[in-house]
């Protein structure tokens, strides 16, 4: 299914001319963000991509178990409560992008049985959606899985997508951005109840102490009720009484993550999330903002937690850099612009993007979250050009080295706050 030329080809017990002991302490935490045919609005055109494929499971098992084969530690799975739009805030009438997406919580139950490593984590919009709903949605993910569960928690501040609920109204922002007391004061608050609905969450996988279920046949007893608890969490955007009707996941806690671009997401990472996904175009950013997250750790009084810092970038690979640049420049012309993103591009070979990362490690990221422009010829570029190279500098695993997700990312399993008040 995949094309790309000379791309090194490599199994997932791939030695490398050293032994595995010399590997570091600290090695690079890799994931791919899938999306479609690609991040480039023009992906779907490409002669890699699936177009008419896009909406089944075929394609969603060979985008996975291809990034399963390059030991990437997980994947994110796209998402939102409107059509995907080229307008940050509004809908569009572009007939020439893909539109149109699949629930990324069910793409990653039917993809979780075909896989035995990789980490699933699909994206959740926290903004209309119940945390009770989604905390079962996740724990059961994490059961399918066998403990690989995560979630990516999403704000949504379109005025279209509030109208499918009719709960709130949320006002056009128009040519405001942030920076503005009406942008900002609408954020905040946007930010401020996701930072409730993943404590609502945390609160629900904790509701089941991990010996709540006795099953024991002889005696009747299927459950020790006194194991079962309330969360009884009151806040301004949400009521919840609980337990959850799903018993605490296998993880214990599936991982959080969110995409922070500025200080008020910033301090939901800190506040919330077990990985924050950042956006710096260069070291020296890189570097103030994982000490801007760093500093609202602290202040959140998480100084002590493990919290993993992603930098995101865009990738467009070749073995030739001249191949990638006239590769992007192709594309641009097919979507009628350049295309410009959130986060760095990166245009040109694995090599080259192993020495960017490797660079922005030193200014405090713990690992990358890769956005592949054309799916069909970047992820293979990932996982068999870019991991090969790190494999070869002792950067990266050369196998999987934990069963969960949590542990991929050396995080452990977090003891029962509900048992640890009743002890």
């Amino acid at each position: 299914m995949w094309s790309i030329r000379k791309a090194p080809s490599v199994s997932s017990d791939f030695s490398p001319p050293y032994p595995a002991s010399s590997l570091p302490d600290n090695p690079l935490h890799l994931a791919v963000a899938l999306d479609g045919a690609g991040w480039h609005p023009a992906a779907w055109r490409e002669p890699e991509s699936r177009p008419r494929e896009l909406l089944t499971a075929r394609y969603w098992h060979d985008v996975v178990t291809e990034s399963e084969r390059g030991l990437l530690d997980f994947v994110t799975i796209e998402d939102s409560l409107g059509p995907q739009s080229s307008h940050p805030t509004e809908p569009d009438t572009r007939t020439d992008q893909v539109r149109g997406r699949l629930d990324a919580v069910l793409v990653a139950a039917r993809v979780a049985p075909v896989t035995r490593h990789i980490g699933l984590v699909p994206t959740v919009v926290a903004t209309h959606t119940e945390p009770f709903h989604l905390s079962k949605a996740i724990a059961t993910l994490d059961y399918v899985s066998s403990g690989r569960a995560g979630l990516r928690v999403q704000v949504s501040a379109r005025p279209d997508e509030a109208a499918h609920f009719g709960r709130r109204t949320i006002p056009a922002l128009g040519t405001g951005g942030p920076g503005t007391p009406a942008v900002d004061a609408l954020l905040t608050d946007l930010f401020d109840e996701a930072a409730d609905y993943v404590e609502v969450l945390r609160r629900l996988w904790d509701s089941w102490e991990d010996d709540a279920e006795i099953r024991d046949v002889a005696t009747g007893r299927f459950i020790d009720a006194s194991k079962l608890h309330y969360i009884d969490f009151e806040g301004p955007h949400f009521s919840v009484k609980g337990p959850s009707i799903t018993p605490r996941p296998p993880q214990g806690q599936p991982v959080v993550s969110a995409l922070a671009h500025r200080t008020v997401p910033f301090r939901l990472v800190a506040r919330s999330a077990d990985i924050g996904y950042v956006t710096p175009h260069d070291g020296d950013q890189a570097r103030a903002v994982v000490a801007e997250i760093r500093a609202e750790q602290e202040a959140a009084g998480r100084g002590r937690e493990p919290l993993h810092i992603f930098g995101d970038l865009v990738v467009l690979l070749d073995d030739d850099p001249a191949a990638a640049r006239a590769r992007r420049e192709r594309l641009d012309g097919l979507a009628g612009s350049p295309y410009t993103s959130d986060a760095k591009i990166f245009t040109g070979t694995p090599g080259a993007l192993a020495d960017l990362l490797l660079e922005w490690q030193g200014a405090g990221l713990t690992g990358y979250r890769l956005r592949p422009a054309v799916i069909g010829h970047d992820l293979p570029a990932i996982t068999r050009g870019l991991v090969p190279e790190l494999q070869h500098r002792g950067a990266f695993r050369v196998r999987y080295e934990a069963d969960t997700l949590r542990g991929l990312l050396g995080l452990a399993r977090p003891a029962n706050r509900y048992a640890a008040a009743t002890a």
